[in-house]
């Protein structure tokens, strides 16, 4: 069926936070949580399953923490929600199995470097000067 749970946005969230920080110098996960308002605990979990699938990597130590084992263009959104909560439209037949192929395909052909991305313009419009 098409499930997402919040497992997926969260892990996307403090991904996006990452690449928005740079990405290639490790960051406190503690960080990442606190910037985005994920708590903590929940956020080490779903990071030790991206870990484990070559997604992220971690440090450890005083400058220890998480950078991405591959460039933020090479991950999409899709592979994040499969790794987090499974096949996106298992089991799905009909009108569902054809929802299920239009949500894969705008996630497949996104990247975490473009949610940076658009996070960027989208701060970037809200901006006005005096």
């Amino acid at each position: 069926m098409l499930s997402i749970t919040t497992k997926s946005p969260y892990a996307l969230k403090a991904l996006t936070e990452l690449g928005r920080q740079g990405g290639d110098s490790p960051i406190p996960i503690g960080e990442l949580a606190r910037q985005r308002g994920i708590p903590v605990q929940f956020l080490e979990q779903l990071f030790a399953v991206l870990r484990r699938a070559g997604v992220l990597k971690s440090q450890r130590g005083v400058k220890g923490g998480y950078s991405f084992a591959r460039p933020a263009s090479e991950i999409t959104v899709l592979e994040i929600v499969e790794l987090l909560d499974g096949p996106l439209g298992a089991g799905s037949d009909g009108i569902f199995l054809e929802a299920a192929n239009a949500a894969r395909e705008v996630l497949a052909k996104t990247t975490v470097a473009d949610v940076v991305e658009s996070e960027k313009k989208a701060a970037g419009v809200a901006m006005y000067y005096i």
